[in-house]
Formats: structure tokens, sequence, C-alpha cells
């Protein structure tokens, strides 16, 4: 009876080694690696934990997110101009234009999205492919309310071109309600 006794003791013993080893050290994977191992896996998942986005410790999480990459055909997207300033407006007027571009590649245009930097800018875009050579414009509005100052807002577009992502931009001045009237309104 003693001996069965000392039996389970050392079975008992043996597994909670087991679970110390898996909850705290990894099992014992690392006890049969040379030193020199041990450090590149250390350094590894030192590496790895620094460049994640996953963490949530300030100032960590240096790693810019990798840009979108298209799939399927891609082809080319030239703008007449991408930028547009409207230049002085007063508070609360909506100021609008269109972005001209050309399908300059050799494979259809689609534009699956675009967004403005904040809601106070919307773009429209075309819904339907714009065939090698055709062309397309891109809407924006920018409404003033509440945005007195210099403005520079910007509007993503996501299209399958090579950046997926280019960027249109449209600035200016608001007058402020509490300022002489800008001249030129809309």
């Amino acid at each position: 009876m003693e001996r069965s006794k000392q039996i389970q003791f050392g079975l008992l013993g043996a597994l909670a080694l087991l679970l110390v080893a898996n909850l705290f050290g990894g099992g014992f994977k690392g006890l049969f690696k040379s030193e020199g191992e041990q450090i590149r896996e250390s350094a590894a998942m030192v590496n790895n934990a620094s460049s994640s986005e996953s963490g949530n410790i300030p100032g960590t999480n240096t790693a810019a997110p990798a840009a979108p990459q298209p799939t399927g055909p891609t082809t080319t997207i030239k703008y007449e101009s991408d930028r547009f300033n409207f230049g002085v407006c007063n508070e609360g007027d909506v100021m609008k234009h269109s972005f001209k571009f050309t399908n300059t590649g050799s494979e259809p245009l689609i534009v699956s999205n675009c967004k403005g930097s904040c809601g106070c800018t919307v773009p429209t875009w075309p819904k339907e492919p714009i065939p090698p050579g055709g062309t397309g414009e891109i809407k924006v509005e920018f409404n003033s309310k509440g945005k007195p100052g210099p403005q520079s807002k910007k509007v993503t577009v996501t299209a399958n071109t090579n950046p997926t992502e280019t960027f249109l931009e449209i600035s200016g001045e608001v007058k402020g309600k509490d300022q002489p009237a800008a001249k030129s309104g809309k």
C-alpha cells in the first residue's frame, strides 16, 4: 500500500510539472535547443511583438498598415488635377468640385470606393466600369458649416489601380460668421 501511494504522488508531481511547464514555458520544447537557437527565437518573438498592430501599449504600434493590393487586372488613372482650391467662402457655404479623370490603362477602371477625410466632405463616383481611354468624374462636396479657418480635406479613391488608393484634395479658407463675408461665394 505504501508503494502505491508513492507512485500516485510521483504521477501527480509529474502532471503538475507538465502543467506548469505548458502554462508558463511553452512545454519542454526549449529544453532540447541550443542556447543560440533559444536567443534567435527570443529575438524573433520580440521583433514580431514590436511590429504587431494588435498590442495595447501606447507608442508601440509603430508599423504602418500595409496598403491594400489590387486583386485581378489593374489599370491606371490620370486626373486632370488632383487638387482644387475653392478660394474663400463663407461659413455654411457648400463648395462643389468635379475631379475629372481618364482611364489610361488597358483594362476597365473600377472605382470601388471614395471616402472623405471627415463627414463634411462627401464624394460621389461612377459605379460602372470606365473602359480604357474612357473618362469619368468624382464629384466632391465640402460643407463649411462649423468649419471656420483654413481647410484642407482629402478624398481617398480606391480602385483597381496600383497603388490601390489615390488621393484628391479640396482646400480653401472659410470665413467665420463673426468675420466680414467673403466677396465670392460658391
